[in-house]
């Protein structure tokens, strides 16, 4: 008989090996809520599975599914959980997360709920069930998963101002892996609506990357090119969240659409 195994644990070290190498992390945010997509993004080479329920249409009961996709392709399954309660945390953990991604995070005590929520104890209050699905249904021993799912990273997202304002002191919060940087949003709340290579914006993202860097947090951004997830990348970002399922899709049928009439003439 086969040993059970934690699969999305298993994709968790080579989604930190990523971070850590001068290439840094590279994976496209997911919101089809489609198994088959999330299968080809790991066939594909993607580092991890952004899957979005934030802004997707996906459920907890959809989301297991993707999971078991990103499983099956060896890819790590990075869940962005709706805002506003730790229980989207423990349930995405639950169901085989391999990260989560926390979002509208402005203070250090909203940091610390949120590594609490991730974290069994002694590090943190997260519910001790060992028959759910990323414990293989109670086929891990309890005392082997308990200790692997501490493994699981976690992601903040500094969206804003006040989030920066507050920088110093979230930095300081222990358990966190990553701090995500929405640029839109930081652009915004810059005064700067959408203009994310403003001198402005690129200044205060490089003062986050050096505050984070020498906590020994990697820091994350948005990109919605290959070209843009370079530049942060080139500034010291490791964790790039890449444009979006539906909207690689749409472009790759519009050149083909485009290619096709062209040809057609």
């Amino acid at each position: 008989m086969s040993t059970p195994n934690m699969p999305s644990i298993d994709t968790v070290a080579k989604f930190k090996a990523a971070l850590n190498s001068e290439r840094g992390a590279l994976g496209p945010f997911m919101i089809t809520s489609d198994p088959a997509f999330v299968e080809a993004a790991g066939h594909a080479g993607y580092d991890f599975a952004l899957l979005d329920m934030e802004h997707g249409p996906g459920t907890f009961q959809s989301l297991q599914n993707l999971i078991r996709a990103a499983n099956v392709a060896g890819v790590c399954p990075v869940v962005r959980v709706p805002r506003g309660t730790d229980i989207w945390i423990d349930q995405a953990l639950d169901v085989g997360a391999g990260a989560v991604l926390v979002p509208q995070i402005d203070t250090a005590e909203q940091a610390r709920a949120v590594v609490a929520a991730a974290k069994f104890s002694p590090v943190g209050s997260r519910g001790t069930c060992r028959f759910v699905r990323s414990a293989g249904y109670g086929a891990v021993p309890g005392s082997e998963y308990f200790s692997k799912a501490q493994e699981t990273v976690v992601i903040i997202q500094a969206e804003g101002k006040k989030a920066v304002e507050n920088l110093d002191e979230i930095l300081e919060v222990p358990g966190i892996d990553v701090i995500f940087v929405g640029p839109y949003d930081l652009s915004s709340s810059l005064g700067h609506v959408g203009e994310i290579d403003h001198p402005e914006v690129i200044e205060c993202i490089k003062g986050i990357i050096a505050k984070a860097s020498a906590k020994g947090i990697k820091l994350g951004c948005f990109a919605d090119t290959v070209e843009g997830g370079r530049k942060w990348r080139d500034l010291g970002v490791r964790f790039i969240g890449y444009s979006c399922d539906t909207y690689l899709f749409y472009q790759k049928a519009k050149m083909d659409v485009e290619a096709f009439s062209e040809q057609g003439r």
